[in-house]
């Protein structure tokens, strides 16, 4: 096993880095403590060619690897999760939805404007009595001629007030369970279509876009269709797989920025006549956060590196969304506390690291889901339950 990140991966790593450093950081406290979505930033972040990603480049793609998508992630998950958020949802979750569920004129009209940032992309999935349940969604797609009325309603849809395009998820039977879904490509300003912000104040990521999306008789054609009908499952699970890896690169950001916080003020403030960073108990607390961010790193960029292989990674994304999201709660929390009544302000960004860690928790497969697909994973299927179905 090699280790070592090539020059192509550090090219990527140190673009995703400048663009973190030089756009994002002057800009997050300010995104965090008025909750605003900053179009300025969405086209600077479209020229980076950072949300092109693992896209090929003939479709307007940068052509990166699965392990530098985690790179760049990580880079920038490690100064504002909101932004990263943004990255994963439109590259990741909608881009390589697209890329392998789309039909080719699908691809060629859609992708290049998502590389870009020219269109934003939304993927609706979850609804008021539906999230890590997804088989128990309510949207309704009613057959209407050669296409489809949706009627329902989504929440929590990142980038759903925003989105030029919204992938909904909807059933034509929810007595089908799972093999009724279908996913279905809503222009945002479709006639029917209503958005408003969720209610309330995010407890993290305020800097992104939070939708509630109200679908009343929205008419879709059958060429809004992505993939199969009756597929829907599938084409929500193509995307997640790689939202996933996003997510846990996202954390992997978060715990480097609490222990590059923490790391320079453990060096710099001083109590009872030395640097509190001579103290045993917090060279502790910095020994903790550095084992788990270089732990989370690796098993987030061998589930990358897996894929890039062309080798299954489902498994190996959970187990690294799962862990460096728990890390990264731990590694804020621990950063807060050491920051002390700095940490309780948000002059400093630790606090904003442990309220954007808690969201890493829940997106996209709870750590309860998460844990539920690992343990899975490992029993495989009862043998004698097989025979007895025989």
């Amino acid at each position: 096993m090699d280790f070592t990140l090539s020059a192509a991966d550090v090219a990527v790593q140190e673009r995703a880095r400048k663009f973190a450093t030089e756009v994002l950081a002057p800009r997050a406290r300010a995104a965090d403590e008025q909750g605003v979505f900053d179009h300025d930033v969405l086209r600077l972040f479209g020229a980076t060619g950072l949300l092109g990603a693992q896209l090929p480049k003939d479709l307007g793609g940068s052509g990166f690897s699965h392990v530098q998508f985690a790179l760049s992630m990580i880079e920038l998950g490690a100064v504002d999760s909101s932004w990263r958020g943004f990255g994963t949802v439109q590259s990741a979750l909608c881009g390589q939805m697209i890329l392998h569920n789309a039909s080719a004129a699908q691809r060629a009209a859609w992708l290049p404007e998502l590389a870009t940032g020219r269109a934003v992309f939304a993927f609706a999935l979850t609804e008021p009595e539906a999230g890590s349940d997804v088989a128990a969604l309510s949207t309704r797609a009613v057959a209407d001629g050669d296409g489809w009325r949706l009627q329902g309603e989504k929440c929590w849809i990142t980038n759903g007030g925003i989105a030029d395009w919204i992938f909904v998820f909807a059933t034509v039977d929810p007595a089908l369970g799972r093999k009724g879904l279908s996913c279905f490509a809503v222009r945002g300003n479709a006639q029917g279509v209503r958005r408003e912000r969720m209610e309330g104040i995010e407890l993290g990521h305020r800097g992104a876009d939070h939708a509630r999306i109200h679908l009343d008789g929205v008419r879709v054609n059958a060429n809004d269709l992505l993939g199969a009908q009756g597929a829907g499952f599938a084409v929500a699970m193509s995307g997640l797989e790689h939202g996933r890896l996003g997510v846990a690169a996202g954390a992997v950001g978060i715990q480097q920025g609490c222990f590059d916080a923490c790391l320079s003020f453990a060096r710099e403030r001083r109590q009872f006549g030395k640097r509190i960073g001579d103290f045993q108990l917090i060279q502790k607390e910095l020994a903790d956060m550095h084992v788990d961010l270089e732990s989370t790193r690796l098993l987030t960029l061998r589930a990358a590196a897996l894929r890039d292989a062309g080798q299954p990674n489902l498994h190996e994304v959970s187990v690294a969304k799962y862990a460096a999201c728990e890390a990264a709660v731990r590694s804020a929390n621990a950063a807060v506390l050491m920051f002390g009544s700095r940490g309780y302000s948000s002059a400093a960004p630790v606090g904003r690291f442990l309220r954007d860690a808690k969201g890493l928790q829940i997106y996209e497969g709870t750590a309860h889901i998460q844990s539920l697909i690992i343990g899975r994973g490992l029993m495989g299927r009862d043998s004698a339950e097989q025979d007895q179905r025989k």
